[in-house]
């Protein structure tokens, strides 16, 4: 059985891996051993760059509505319970100033895990992926031509051939053990025990505070549908001992509460030492494990892995870009996760159950989400010189950040102009006679100043919405300039 790439894991990562490269047209199996999400939802909130792709492919209208939706419930107290005493607000990071900068068509999305990923995987099949739940991996190999799997579902083993696999397979990655890719980081942390749990809480949520660091008992948060988990010391509870866990937690035993299920989650932190290795790339908790506790960068993380390599595998596999394309995943995601992980420990968790936090330059939120930076061959003007974050409007449309947001028109924003291939941002008709006869769409904007341009300056956007090069005036040889920038740049060369 042949198709051009195999994705192993079927959570948010590698499900968000299988929609993306589909929505681009690539053929694409995905394998998950499980028949389904897991009954713990996990994540819950999604950020709004995140939100930004999903738009791209059709699927912000399908979200179900959320009252997490506007900060997807981050405010954080600790407190004697839910109904008791409040003593302070914590952050991950400091209070933002406030702005009235604008940086995204959409909001954060607060939507639980495991409702998420069954609108990603029926996206994906819409868009033509094969999923094939309750299906393992059971051994792989590669070579210069492609990868080979064996893989299993209800009946009998059968072989997979692909171009390229995509591991998506968890923290503790089968596949990135097998190719002996090690791991920096904090390493092991903690093991917590949960609860999950319904009961009529709603009325606590009001005031905008949806976790709470609940003093003798744990951390309490909400997944803003009903549902609760309450976070426990690692040992073993029945029934009647997790009912008086909650009820102390909330601080009232005349309400009713449902337990749904329980969990043991073991809490570390690392970073995979490369993201891939031949024709086998890692993304999500494979590639980088991140404890949700100190900013909730994991999933969203993994889903902005997923995103990064479906455009450049296209690229590759449409015969557009040379395979070389392909190196600048690890050159881009590697330092970001790297990033990631800094910042979890420079950000107080609330309750400091592993340590202190670190002494390290702390990023506005918006600056993690909305303003990181990518340093590597698909990128032309992104020094060392630079920082590895920082807010959209001090980055100006510096090449290597995500271009910015700017209504071009009633519901219509500038990061809607990108995503599919490449564009030209310009209002100069030199630049549109310069891209004649190169794969570059161009578009005239007025909102040049955003991009740091001159009225004659003119950005290239690439396929993911990321500035890979950029002319603040015009040259003397604009068809030159721009055919030399984008042969550099489709290629991953320099």
């Amino acid at each position: 059985m042949r198709t051009s790439v195999l994705v192993v894991g079927g959570g948010l990562a590698g499900t968000s891996a299988a929609l993306f490269l589909a929505w681009r047209g690539v053929d694409v199996i995905l394998v998950e051993k499980h028949p389904g999400s897991s009954p713990h939802p996990r994540a819950v909130g999604f950020n709004g760059r995140v939100g930004e792709l999903l738009r791209a492919v059709g699927l912000e209208g399908a979200l179900p509505a959320s009252r997490m939706a506007k900060g997807f419930g981050i405010r954080r107290v600790r407190c004697a319970s839910l109904v008791g005493e409040r003593f302070e607000e914590t952050f991950w990071t400091p209070p933002a100033q406030l702005s009235d900068v604008e940086y995204s068509p959409t909001a954060g999305v607060g939507v639980a895990q495991d409702r998420m990923e069954p609108l990603l995987r029926d996206k994906a099949r819409e868009l033509g992926a094969d999923i094939r739940m309750s299906t393992r991996m059971l051994e792989f190999a590669q070579d210069d031509e492609g990868v080979t799997a064996l893989v299993q579902g209800d009946g009998e083993p059968y072989e997979i051939r692909a171009d390229y696999l995509v591991a998506a397979d968890g923290h503790r990655s089968p596949v990135r053990e097998q190719l002996g890719i090690t791991r920096t980081g904090r390493g092991y942390m903690h093991t917590s025990r949960s609860v999950l749990f319904r009961a009529p809480l709603e009325e606590y949520l009001k005031d905008g505070v949806g976790q709470f660091a609940v003093e003798g008992v744990g951390f309490l948060t909400t997944y803003g549908d009903g549902r609760w988990v309450l976070m426990l010391d690692d040992r073993e509870y029945t029934e009647p001992e997790l009912i008086d866990k909650i009820t102390q937690a909330i601080g009232r035993d005349d309400l009713p509460i449902e337990i749904i299920t329980t969990g043991r989650w073991t809490i570390s932190a690392s970073v995979a030492d490369r993201f891939s290795e031949g024709r086998i790339f890692l993304a999500g908790d494979a590639a980088h494990t991140l404890p949700p506790s100190r900013g909730g960068f994991g999933a969203n993380v993994g889903i902005e892995d997923a995103h990064n390599l479906a455009w450049k595998l296209a690229a590759v596999i449409g015969g557009e870009s040379a395979p070389s394309l392909l190196d600048t995943y690890d050159e881009e995601r590697r330092p970001v996760a790297t990033l990631c992980h800094q910042q979890i420990f420079a950000r107080n968790d609330g309750h400091n159950r592993d340590g202190e936090a670190e002494d390290a330059t702390l990023y506005d939120n918006n600056a993690m989400h909305y303003g990181v930076l990518y340093r590597s061959s698909a990128v032309l003007g992104a020094g060392p010189e630079l920082p590895p974050a920082a807010l959209p409007e001090e980055w100006n449309g510096q090449p290597g950040t995500r271009a910015p947001h700017a209504w071009v028109e009633p519901g219509r924003s500038t990061v809607d102009l990108f995503g599919r291939g490449w564009v030209l941002v310009a209002d100069h008709p030199q630049w549109q006679e310069a891209a004649e006869g190169l794969t570059v769409h161009c578009e005239r904007i007025e909102h040049l100043d955003l991009f740091g341009l001159s009225a004659k300056g003119a950005s290239l956007v690439r396929p993911d919405g990321y500035v890979a090069w950029r002319s603040t005036d015009l040259p003397d040889d604009p068809a030159g300039a721009l055919k030399a920038a984008f042969s550099s740049v489709s290629a991953g060369t320099r």
